[in-house]
Parts: structure tokens; sequence; C-alpha cells
């Protein structure tokens, strides 16, 4: 099941993109159906949106209108919700919006190259930050997974120690140096991880935007899409 909107522009290591038939596959429920050998670790309902984060700023480029099911599995994380009138930012002669319907996506645990914990405030709930490498540009994408505290701590120690796990035990999908081995098997032991925090993962693999146009597109003419904010988040 792919019925996905496109609220991020990265191919072919995805996000989230149209027709793309290595996406999450769901069932009637709507949640995911591993793959051969895949283990399901926790399912959390959250709020999740997409951000570009730059040495001097972080961006919001969209934002799902609902709380939507994340599951964290020993390969990926994967989003699955409502996605009602979801733009692009900058679609230009891209598809800018579809019917209502569901948005799913997934971060497979080659690609994030840190982690960053945002704590609570009085204004804004927890968030964490899967950040991503991109080529040919400083900027980097990010999914945001955003919620209680405790749910968001939780889901960071989950993410940590699946990745870290991960990349340890495929040697043939990542080239790790020893250090590096070293650093991930740190990563992989279960410790808490409570408020703000900022996590390495050692032998991340860079993603691609989806066009030159993400990589070059005017700041100044990009529209907002629903649910999001351009400027500092």
């Amino acid at each position: 099941m792919h019925d996905d909107a496109s609220p991020f522009f990265i191919s072919p290591h995805r996000f989230d993109a149209v027709d793309d038939d290595a996406g999450p596959v769901l069932d009637r429920r709507h949640e995911l159906v591993p793959e051969g050998g895949e283990r399901v670790l926790g399912r959390y309902r959250v709020d999740v949106a997409g951000h570009l984060l730059s040495p001097s700023e972080t961006r919001r480029a969209w934002a799902l209108p609902a709380p939507v099911t994340v599951t964290v599995t020993d390969h990926r994380v994967t989003y699955v919700g409502p996605g009602s009138q979801l733009a692009l930012v900058g679609a230009g002669n891209r598809r800018g919006s579809r019917m209502p319907g569901l948005v799913s996506g997934q971060i497979r645990w080659q690609w994030p190259s840190r982690l960053e914990v945002r704590a609570a405030t009085e204004s804004r709930p927890a968030r964490l930050l899967v950040v991503c490498d991109a080529l040919r540009t400083i900027q980097q994408p990010a999914l945001a997974l955003i919620g209680p505290a405790a749910q968001i701590d939780d889901l960071a120690r989950q993410v940590r120690h699946a990745v870290a796990t991960f990349r340890l035990v495929r040697p043939e999908l990542v080239d790790l140096s020893p250090p590096e081995r070293d650093a991930l098997a740190r990563l992989a032991r279960v410790a808490p991880l409570a408020g703000a925090a900022r996590v390495l993962l050692p032998g991340s693999l860079p993603i691609e935007f989806h066009s030159r146009d993400d990589y070059y597109r005017p700041r100044h003419s990009d529209p907002l899409p629903y649910g999001a904010v351009s400027g500092q988040q």
C-alpha cells in the first residue's frame, strides 16, 4: 500500500516519495508489514515534522496536521498517518497537494548521522530530530518526532540502540573503522538518554535530494505547506 503524499524531497533513500515501491508496506489496519527477518521494537503516537538544518538555522519544511503512528524496528523508523492538504515546500511544477489520505515515510538505519534530543519548554513539547547528511550540500534533512518528554526520551534511546546495533551486525553496508565500531558498541548499550542530548552516529551514509531545485531553491520564494512555519523552530 503506497497511498503516499510527498512532504520531503529525498530520493532514492526516502523520507517519503511519490510512487516509490521501496516505501513502507502497510496492512489493512495501516500498520507496518515487517520485511523478512525484521523485528518491530516499539510503536508510538507522536507528531511528525520535517526540518532542514544548516549551521545558522533550523527551518521547518513541513508538518503533518495530526499525530501519527511511528514504528521503530531493527531496520528503520516508519511513520503513517493522515495527511490531508499536505503540500510541498517550493513545489514548483511538482504536485503541491493531494486528496485526503494517508502519508507514510521511513528512514532506514544506514542514513542517520546524528540524533538531537531537544528538551521540552513551557511553549513546546520535547522532540527528537533524526538527522541525515546529504550529498553536495551543507543542509541536513531531519525528521522531527514530537511528544511528551518521557515518550521522546524512550524513542531516542530505542533509536540510538537500533541504529548502533544495525551497523555493527552489517559490516557489508557501512565501512567502519575500529574507533567507529567502538563508538557504536558504546551506543548500543541500553542506557538512559534523558533531557537535551546530541548523539553522533558513526558510519552513516549520505542521502540525496530529489532534484537540483531542492539544493538551490531561493528561500524567499518558498510557499508554506499545511501546518508548517519557515524560520527558526
